[in-house]
């Protein structure tokens, strides 16, 4: 069967709901990576604080707080991996059982779909994952070399090179933040995806929901007025 057939099964609201969640998660990422307008986001915020970590870095000796840092931010990549892992293990499992599935569906009266529709549900699905675990194993390996960079920069903060290498850990470091937040999007939307299993309303709503709930966490939330206050302010 074509994939142009298997999309036969879809209905109108189907394909616009699934069009909808798709807009979402690309124009989300849009908004969170570049701001909308004069405003940052929280992600973009705490780019700097990156930046002003490896300066404050420098001069720090020992530099065990730096490691420890360093070390929980790979650990929760490492796990965040694994566990989309197990997901899409989960989700391929699913796929070579797609009739019992269909059959619980029946069951509960969520509808008499044919096994393929489950199937392009449970891929739409996979696609999220499997992004997603691309997106962690990168930060994880990123965060690693952000470690070598940090211990490649010398404590005198007049050494000519201490500056420099310090710049060149924050961006790695933000570049490894956020393949991290890219990650943890389609993490998002994947469990919005899920809800199509109980139809394309739910999955319109589901999408929109986490777009609306990512939009109120970067650029309205409590977090972001305290990472925009001065120091110096109360």
């Amino acid at each position: 069967m074509t994939w142009s057939e298997k999309f036969s099964f879809f209905s109108t609201l189907d394909l616009a709901a699934l069009a909808v969640l798709l807009v979402c998660w690309v124009v989300i990422g849009w908004l969170i990576e570049r701001g909308i307008g004069a405003r940052l986001s929280v992600s973009m915020l705490m780019a700097q604080y990156r930046r002003d970590w490896m300066q404050q870095m420098i001069g720090r000796e020992p530099r065990v707080f730096d490691a420890q840092i360093l070390a929980t931010l790979r650990q929760g990549t490492a796990f965040f991996a694994s566990a989309t892992m197990i997901a899409i293990g989960g989700c391929l499992a699913l796929l070579g059982n797609t009739e019992r599935l269909a059959g619980i569906a029946e069951d509960l009266t969520l509808g008499t779909d044919p096994a393929v529709v489950w199937e392009v549900k449970i891929l739409v699905i996979l696609g999220f994952l499997a992004n997603a675990f691309f997106k962690f194993v990168w930060a994880n390996r990123l965060f690693g070399y952000c470690g070598v960079v940090m211990g490649a920069v010398p404590n005198d903060a007049a050494h000519p090179d201490a500056t420099i290498r310090a710049t060149q850990a924050g961006e790695i470091n933000i570049f490894s933040a956020r393949s991290f937040n890219r990650g943890l999007r389609s993490v998002y939307f994947g469990l919005a995806a899920g809800a199509w299993m109980l139809g394309p309303e739910a999955l319109l709503v589901a999408a929109l929901l986490t777009f609306a709930m990512l939009i109120r966490r970067e650029f309205m939330s409590r977090s972001h007025r305290t990472l925009q206050r001065h120091p110096t302010q109360t």
